[in-house]
């Protein structure tokens, strides 16, 4: 290849399985300030789209004082980035593909709306930084996903071309930020989103990493 392949991941729920540590987090502040917890398919419906818009979702009508909402927002933040990575970890057959990707001279990268210092620090805690060239969070750049700018901008700053990219997400919200992109994209299934595989557009759908090499295969 004269110019490397260039995969861009989703994080929450598409390459680690995060919603055990989200939901204790999310039930610490809850429980400190007297309100009612979530179950863990909750937890996987309020993900993705960060952590002031999963914990807006979860207040819904019934706290309504911004200032409340603000503080209990920052009181997650807080206790997640001290307990990160207690029960989170790689999605089945990932090590296994990110030791064939690069193997490959494949460029990998992820684009999260996980804030950028989480995400860095949740990939160094599960041993997997060496295996990406760019951690791009919500607050990375001036906007994030849905906008196409997002991706668009990651694989520029790798040395990629678009003709010569994909998308691996778990939601609506990486799905949109894909086809923007006008880049294919693949959905993992599973992941956290409130949506059914057939409402959430893709070209591809794995249950697992062990059959996202085939796929690649075919593309590069």
């Amino acid at each position: 290849m004269s110019q490397k392949f260039t995969i861009l991941f989703d994080l929450d729920g598409t390459i680690i399985e995060t919603a055990g540590d989200l939901m204790a987090a999310h039930n610490h502040v809850m429980k400190k300030f007297g309100h009612k917890e979530k179950k863990l398919n909750d937890i996987k419906k309020l993900a993705g789209k960060g952590a002031w818009v999963m914990m807006q979702r979860s207040f819904k009508e019934e706290i309504k004082n911004k200032e409340l909402k603000k503080e209990m927002t920052e009181e997650f933040l807080d206790y997640y980035s001290k307990n990160i990575n207690k029960e989170s970890k790689p999605k089945e057959g990932l090590i296994n593909f990110l030791d064939w990707a690069k193997s490959m001279n494949i460029s990998l990268s992820i684009c999260t709306n996980k804030q950028e210092a989480l995400s860095k620090d949740l990939i160094k805690k599960l041993n997997l930084s060496k295996y990406f060239d760019f951690i791009a969070g919500s607050d990375t750049f001036d906007f994030n996903k849905p906008d196409p700018r997002h991706l668009t901008n990651v694989i520029e700053i790798v040395g990629g071309e678009k003709t010569k990219s994909i998308m691996i997400g778990d939601s609506e919200v990486d799905s949109e930020a894909s086809y923007n992109a006008q880049l294919p994209f693949v959905l993992v299934e599973d992941g956290y989103t409130e949506k059914n595989i057939n409402e959430i557009r893709h070209d591809f759908k794995i249950k697992n990493f062990h059959f996202l090499k085939e796929i690649v295969e075919k593309l590069i």
